[in-house]
Parts: structure tokens; sequence; C-alpha cells
């Protein structure tokens, strides 16, 4: 149906979620319409009464009634409850396990692009709005709105009809005043959004370089630059509900008018004799008693058209491309070759072009070359962290562009430059690299990537646990730890991104002895800048503004004296400095 579509989209709703929404409003609508009876069993009697037609026979009746409508009252009032509150709490679950499994299946360019008080911003507080939102405000809404359409249709065919206009005119235009300041709305909650974003950003910031901030003496220039940011979010807040309340007092207002068209009106026909006195006064109790909860619709219309931002903060998310393909792997062997491939960030912004080489299984193949020069991007790419824009990338002659992301992860252990871990025990840290991994098998990881000797240093050994971030921890011992997962993990693919960047000379040849026996008949992509990493690789891939300048063999490309020689040349005279 396009209406659950709608649905779906514009609220960030699952499809059974949509449907819910749709029982949500229908329950409302019903609730809305028992109450309405109690004004129609109320009008009947006292127009009995007035027309002394009370008799005792009719007494039972308007018993009966009234039971009925109390039991009806508390039935639908029971399904909407649970129509409206227990349904949004279980799509509110739904939405965010489906925003947790979506953000595992995105491509992990997209998290380059996105910063981290966005995304946690959207996960809880826009998560939080809409579900607040789908219980509180939407069903209202438009249960309320049909609700009153039904009543209007009905008082127009059973009363005067002058007497309904003059009563509900006042309905639409105050829904339209509102709505035509949607935009506007928009726009004051996205600018909103946009200093609080920063100023999460800020704050974010400063607790991760708080370090360095302090070595710097910094810290009080930065925070006053963060005061002007919580002033920025405060003066934008008073702004936005300003606006917000102008569109809705505005309307209000409107809505106001009605008691005065409805006395007016009725009092010309109730002069005129065209209606009865009865008439008149149920008319003025109806627009006493309806325009308080419309004055509540329309600040929640106004509320609902201020989540639309958020919603389509999680749309966006919900409705990104994933990457997809086969879950089974069919290559012959586990070469990487890059055949003619191009890469963008964006349409406009190159970073590689026309990139081809062949890392061969059991070789090592190096990347080497000036810093922004696309080495990285060539890992990531081989990695299927981001799809080529030109030509194509294979693993044993299967496109990596047809293989499910989560199956070709499974061919690769990998060691960023910049190490992530966790607040746990080492021995945690390291079994990430195989979940089902035995003690022993850790500690023999362990010991290949040269930890045991600063963790046999700790209070608790293996299980000490080492603060967010590994903040426990030293550089180098952060990377040997992040190397150990490799070894742990012992998958047939290694892309090491400067992985012993943070490691002493001692420990530097440590690693590369453990690399020597780990990387028997795998295929092993390094990255690096110090010569000494990479003397022992088969191959050597110079690239250099995102296109290879030299690839060859190490002692073929120092006979040519290009790039690579140049850099061997320059980093062996750095090393001969003589301390005086």
């Amino acid at each position: 149906m396009k209406i659950i579509e709608k649905l779906q989209h514009t609220f960030a709703l699952s499809r059974e979620g949509a449907a819910d929404m749709v029982k949500a409003c229908i329950s409302v609508t019903v609730t809305n319409m028992s109450f309405m009876m109690t004004a129609g069993v109320l009008y009947t009697l006292i127009k009995d009464m007035l027309n002394d037609n009370l008799t005792k026979e009719r007494i039972p009746f308007y018993v009966i009634a009234s039971i009925i409508v109390l039991a009806l009252i508390a039935l639908t009032n029971f399904i909407q409850y649970n129509a409206t509150f227990l349904s949004t709490y279980k799509e509110s679950g739904i939405r965010r396990t489906s925003l947790a499994e979506k953000l595992r299946k995105l491509p992990l360019s997209y998290f380059g692009k996105k910063n981290i008080a966005d995304l946690t911003t959207t996960i809880m507080a826009d998560c939080a709005m809409i579900e607040t939102a789908s219980s509180h405000w939407i069903p209202e809404l438009i249960g309320a709105i049909i609700s009153t359409s039904l009543v209007g249709i009905s008082m127009f065919i059973f009363f005067d009809w002058r007497m309904v206009l003059a009563s509900f005119w006042v309905i639409p235009v105050s829904f339209l005043l509102v709505w035509a300041s949607a935009g506007y709305q928009k726009r004051a909650v996205r600018k909103n959004n946009g200093v609080k974003l920063e100023l999460a950003d800020g704050i974010q910031e400063c607790l991760e370089a708080v370090r360095d901030l302090r070595a710097n003496n910094a810290q009080d220039s930065y925070m006053e630059g963060l005061d002007v940011k919580i002033k920025k979010v405060e003066k934008e807040a008073l702004f936005t509900e300003l606006k917000l309340a102008v569109c809705v007092n505005s309307a209000a207002i409107i809505l106001k008018l009605g008691i005065a068209t409805t006395a007016l009106v009725g009092g010309v026909l109730l002069a005129k004799g065209t209606i009865d006195l009865l008439t008149f006064f149920m008319f003025l109790m109806l627009v006493s008693r309806l325009y308080d909860p419309m004055q509540i619709t329309l600040q929640n219309f106004a509320a609902i058209i201020a989540t639309l931002v958020q919603c389509e903060r999680l749309d966006e998310v919900l409705s990104h491309e994933v990457q997809t393909g086969s879950e089974q792997m069919t290559n012959k062997g586990y070469d990487i070759t890059f055949d003619h491939v191009s890469f963008a960030y964006n349409d406009d912004t190159a970073v590689l072009d026309d990139v081809s080489f062949t890392a061969k299984q059991g070789e090592v193949t190096a990347l080497i070359g000036p810093s922004g020069g696309g080495k990285t991007t060539v890992s990531r790419l081989a990695a299927r962290f981001w799809d080529v824009t030109g030509g194509k990338i294979t693993l044993g002659g299967m496109d990596i562009s047809k293989i499910d992301p989560e199956t070709l992860f499974s061919a690769y252990s990998i060691v960023f430059q910049d190490v992530t871990l966790f607040n746990q025990s080492i021995m945690d840290n390291i079994r990430i690299g195989r979940k089902d991994a035995t003690d022993e098998e850790v500690i023999q990881a362990a010991r290949l990537a040269n930890c045991e000797e600063f963790v046999c240093r700790l209070p608790q050994g293996y299980d000490t646990v080492i603060g967010e971030n590994g903040s426990e921890l030293s550089g180098g011992e952060r990377q040997r730890i992040s190397i150990a997962r490799a070894f742990l993990k012992d998958a047939p693919i290694i892309l090491l991104d400067e992985a012993s960047a943070s490691l002493d000379v001692e420990n530097e040849t440590a690693i590369q002895t453990a690399l020597s026996r780990l990387i028997k008949d795998k295929t092993v992509m390094v990255i690096a800048h110090r010569m000494r990493t990479v003397s022992g690789a088969d191959k050597i891939v110079v690239l250099s503004d995102g296109v290879v300048k030299e690839s060859g063999k190490p002692e073929e490309l120092m006979q040519k004296n290009g790039i690579f020689a140049k850099m061997v040349k320059t980093q062996t005279e750095d090393q001969k400095w003589v301390f005086s």
C-alpha cells in the first residue's frame, strides 16, 4: 500500500511500524468519537426534558446508553493505549535494531563522511524524538483531524449548515497557517541542530585532546571557544522556540475567532427563529470543548513538522545504499590485482587514476611514496572499504565488488595506523581477532607480536583492563596488541598500514621477524614511509599523486635511480647524523 510506504519513509518506520501507526490513528479516532457520543446522549436527554418527553419508559434507555458509552470509552482507551504506546515502544526497539544492522552493513567510507557526534545524535536523540512523536503526536493529530471531520459532516447533515460553518471554518484555516510555515520551521530546526552538533563536536574534541591542551597551556583559550558555542546553542534554541511559538499562537488566535463567529451567527439565527435555544447552546458548548483540544493538536502539528527533520536524518541512514555481493567466494588463490583502477571521493576530486599492479600470494608488496599519494586509499579499496569508480579489483580472479563485504573481510587481517582498543582486558582485546580462540592461542599471538614483554609487567597480566582506547598503554604497546589480533586471525591476506610506526628499532626488528613467519603463503600489502620497514619486500609500488610512478623489485628500482632510490638515499643520509 502506498500509505504504508509513505509512512515508512516519512517517519523512518518499519513496514510493521507503519501498519501499527495506521491502527493507532484509527484507534484514536474511535476513542474521540466515543467521547463525542456522551455529548449526543446529553443533547437527547436535555431535549426530552425540555419537551416533556422524559417518561419512565425512557429513563432505562438513557441509563443503558450511558453504561454502553462508558464501556465503549474504557474499551477504546485500552485499545488506543496498546495501539499507540505499546506499539510505539515495540517499533522503537525495531528501529534501533534496524539502525544498528544498517550501520553494520554500510560501506566503511560512509563513516568517513560522518562525524561521531552526528551519528550518536541520530542513534540516540533522533530515535527518542521520533518515539515521542509516534506515541503522543502523530496518532493524536490524525485521530483529531478525522474525528473532527466526521463530527462536522454529521452536524452538517443533522443541524443547520450555517452554524457548522461558523463553528468549523477556523480549524482548516489554523492548520493551513501552521502548514504554510512548515519550511520556515524546518529551517529553524536544522539551524538549531547544526549548532548543537557543533557544540557536541567541541565537547568531544575537548575530552579527546585534553592532554594536548594542557601540555600547551591552551585549555583556557579552547574553553573560551567552547563557551561561545554554548551561548550560540542557547541563543538559537530561544530563537527556534520563538519562531515556532509565533506560528502556533497565530493559528491559536484564529482558532479562538470561531467562538465569536459561532455566537454571532447563532444569535442571528436564534433571533430569526431558524434554530432553537438548545441547538444554540449545544454549538457554544461544542466550540468551548473543541477548540482547547484543537489548540493542543496545533502544537502537536508544529512538533511533528519539527520532528520531520529528525525523520529525514534517520531515513538518510536507513535508505543509504549498502554494499552487497555473494556470500560464497570462488576465488583461486589470494592474488590481489588492481586493473586500471580509478577512484574519487567526490565526483570532482580524483584520488587514484589508472592504477594497475598485482600483490601476489606469498609475497610482500610495499606501497610507498609521498604523503597524500594514495597509499592508504589503495589498501582501503583492496578490502572494499569503498568501491572503485573505474576499473576493477580482483581477489584470486574474483571481482571483489561482487563479494559481500563481511565475507570478504574474513579473508583479511588489517592493522591500522590508528589503533582502536576497548576498555577491557588485554586478553579480550586480542581475542577480537578471533572470538573462539583459546587463551593459549591468544597468548601465542601476543608472543608473536612481542606483547609478552610488557604484559608481564602489568599487575594482572593478560587480565589487566587497559582503559578507554588503551589509555593505560604506550603507543607502541597499543600497536603491538593490534598486530597480535592479526596474528590470531591468521587470515590469508594481511594489510599493514604503518603497522610499526609506533615501535622502537628493537621491537620493530622483532615484529619484522614475526611477520616473516606469518606471511608464508599469504598476500601481504604494507604501507610504510621508513625504508627499513620495506627492506625485505618482494615488490615495491611507488604511488604519487594517485598514479603508479614505479613498480618492481627493490633492486630493480634502485638501478633505475628513480623516486624509490631517492627515498632510500635520503633516509640513509638522515641516519648518518652525529650527536655533538
